[in-house]
């Protein structure tokens, strides 16, 4: 059997598994039968989309309260689709809940039926349309750019994101460990879009064993360290919030955390190790007698200009979404000892910092064991 007949098999059997184990875990839906037998009067809520036709009345927030537009709307989708209504859409202080609306705009709606009884009021912009634009845009240039290589990106893309919305986040809201699911969704991942791109062969296999390793440890460090400092796991926000979720689910919150450092470092980890079993794999393409010592240290050269770039890249992701934080702590006149400490700003250490560690080590990793195949592969010739 020939190298890409070998690839095929390998990709059918990976892609039937893992169909197999996304269809095995049920949709949440929200509430489950037990909470709706208790309930005597079954609480329904739906979503739909909607046009604003007028605002008939507005008040501004202010000092003393809120604001309020008095808003017809018609519904655009769903049972009611096309009946019009009346409704007074209220305008919080919080820049962050207000959604205020102009006629024309397209906009969510959520429709609270309590038995006969039915409100609605204005749950978002509707953004699909711009969203879906954007998103063909950027597959649109990956193709045109990368032509063939492009092409196998976007498969790899769509193939990561059913994983993420279909195995992992269902499994995890269903009960399955998710410390356990999402180490074993990362290396789906990783072998998925290393074979697709690179093709089966032992770069690929190199790349995969460092991502794999790489990723892995920085697991392990997030969760030593994390129990080491009792971080919670309950920070930023919505973290808490699960505690809320209609579904009786018992979620640990650590392993949350440490689920999400590790599908964080998956990326970039993958790129590193990418990079180095390329390189490596070229320098010998180039040179066949070449020593193993002076192979490794080549390797290793482009892992040091890697890895700089690509362990601040971690860095300015995470500073980057924690910008808003940094500034209220820092307006707030706390000492340094006393931010550091926090629960939320130690949970962004241990993140930033795993990640960039697991991204580190992936270097030697994927050196060692590039250079271990091409070697072995020259001396049983």
């Amino acid at each position: 059997m020939n190298k890409k007949r070998i690839f095929i098999v390998f990709i059918l059997i990976i892609l039937t598994m893992t169909l197999g184990f996304a269809e095995s875990i049920p949709e949440n839906t929200g509430m489950n039968n037990e909470n709706i037998e208790n309930n005597e009067q079954a609480y329904e809520i739906s979503y739909e989309r909607a046009k604003v036709l007028e605002v008939i009345d507005f008040a501004a927030p202010d000092e003393f309260g809120e604001g309020f537009q008095e808003v017809t709307l018609k519904i655009t989708s769903g049972e009611y689709a096309g009946e019009v209504f009346l409704i007074e859409n209220h305008l919080p202080k919080n820049l962050a809940y207000r959604i205020e609306v102009a006629p024309g705009d397209n906009i969510i709606i959520a429709i609270d039926e309590i038995g006969n009884e039915k409100q609605i009021y204005i749950s978002d912009y509707y953004r699909n349309n711009v969203l879906i634009i954007l998103v063909f845009v950027f597959l649109g240039l990956l193709i045109i750019i990368g032509k063939y290589k492009g092409f196998k990106s976007v498969i790899t893309i769509s193939l990561t994101m059913f994983l993420i919305f279909k195995v992992l986040i269902p499994g995890i809201l269903n009960g399955y460990n998710s410390l356990a699911l999402s180490i074993s969704i990362s290396s789906v991942i990783t072998i998925l879009t290393i074979v697709i791109v690179s093709g089966f062969n032992k770069k690929s296999l190199a790349a995969i064993i460092g991502t794999v390793s790489g990723v892995v440890i920085a697991g392990g460090i997030s969760i030593i360290v994390g129990n080491t400092i009792e971080i919670t796991g309950m920070m930023p926000d919505e973290a808490a919030m699960l505690q809320y979720l209609p579904n009786a689910i018992s979620l640990n919150y650590k392993n949350l955390l440490f689920s999400g450092i590790l599908l964080g470092a998956l990326g970039a980890v993958m790129d590193v190790a990418m990079s180095i079993a390329s390189s490596i794999n070229e320098i010998y393409n180039a040179n066949s007698a070449i020593e193993s010592k002076t192979l490794f240290k080549a390797g290793m050269a482009v892992g040091h200009d890697i890895m700089g770039t690509m362990a601040n890249t971690l860095i300015l992701a995470y500073t980057g979404s924690s910008i808003p934080l940094l500034l209220i702590l820092n307006a707030s006149g706390e000492s340094f000892t006393s931010i550091v400490n926090m629960d939320i700003v130690a949970t962004e250490v241990v993140r930033s910092l795993a990640g960039s560690i697991g991204l580190i080590v992936t270097i030697p990793i994927t050196a060692i064991i590039s250079v271990i195949f091409l070697k072995s592969n020259a001396s049983n010739k």
